[in-house]
């Protein structure tokens, strides 16, 4: 039989894990936001983690990065004194997989999207950024993958994680708290915020439109989102994320139905109507209209 580790006893085993990077999380505090029905979210650095705690133990949605797990695990003993037992990453990136091996180690099991254990088994590069990213460590890989949904039943609930086509990449998951009108929807929502579309991933701003559009359909205006980014949100402020990735494409496309380069459609600063109110995240305004202006060309949006 599988034996679960205390919390106690897992922010000592990750604690020995890591010693080198450690100094730039140094300043890093974890906020713990309550939800409801039992369900939390957790800010630090990176995306936004989810948590429910309950009488089976607790139920994680990504883990930010590897040097904060210590900090982490004891905003979480806050929480629960019963062992994590799961975690659910929304996607591949750094900032939402950095723990895995941290908790893996301690017997956690991760689980993920097939496309995301692709992608995190192999080597990567993230145009965007110029970044190589290495494979990850055997510890760090999801011990269970799916295709299109799964669901655990844990701590009174039931918790369904759903793919999306691909959005912010191509291994995008949302985790819904069936019955509580809680979702949690990884890197798809950037609340208040240009997101960062991940095209080397196979991401792309009409599926993050039509992931956003589905998700509408399934909210109402008192349910609780956590994004992979920014603040608690609500249903008005998914709308108006949505409405503006829709006003994007609608600004972009007829710059580059006319050729114009990418260079030049940068300096016209097309998108400065909305660029007070959503350039002020990680991706500057700059580089995400480069990055949906090249997907408007690549998609041959510009009949």
């Amino acid at each position: 039989m599988r034996r679960l580790l205390p919390l106690s006893l897992s922010l000592l085993i990750a604690l020995t894990s890591f010693a080198l990077g450690q100094n730039k999380y140094d300043k890093v505090e974890i906020t713990t936001i309550p939800v409801g029905h039992g369900i939390y979210m957790l800010q630090g650095a990176g995306g936004n983690i989810g948590v429910s705690a309950g009488e089976d133990g607790v139920f994680m949605i990504d883990d930010q990065y590897s040097p904060l797990t210590p900090k982490i695990i004891a905003a979480i003993s806050k929480i629960s004194d019963k062992p994590i037992r799961f975690v659910i990453n929304t996607h591949w990136h750094g900032d939402h997989t950095g723990g895995n091996e941290n908790l893996g180690k301690t017997d956690v099991i991760i689980v993920a999207h097939d496309n995301v254990y692709k992608r995190l088994s192999s080597d990567q590069f993230i145009k965007a950024f110029d970044r190589h990213v290495p494979a990850a460590p055997k510890a760090a890989l999801p011990v269970i993958s799916f295709n299109d949904k799964v669901t655990f039943h844990l701590n009174g609930l039931h918790i369904q994680a759903r793919h999306f086509a691909p959005a912010h990449t191509d291994g995008d998951s949302m985790i819904f708290f069936k019955g509580t009108n809680i979702v949690h929807t990884g890197d798809i929502f950037f609340n208040h915020m240009y997101p960062f579309i991940d095209t080397s991933s196979g991401g792309t701003i009409y599926g993050m439109i039509e992931a956003t559009a589905t998700l509408l359909t399934q909210v109402d205006e008192e349910t609780k989102i956590i994004p992979g980014h920014g603040p608690l949100a609500n249903k008005a402020d998914l709308q108006a994320y949505h409405d503006m990735l829709v006003r994007v494409v609608e600004i972009l496309t007829p710059l580059a139905q006319k050729n114009i380069p990418i260079e030049k459609a940068t300096e016209m600063k097309p998108l400065k109507e909305l660029d007070d109110k959503w350039g002020g995240g990680f991706f500057k305004a700059d580089m995400f209209l480069g990055t949906v202006y090249q997907t408007i060309i690549d998609h041959g949006k510009t009949d």
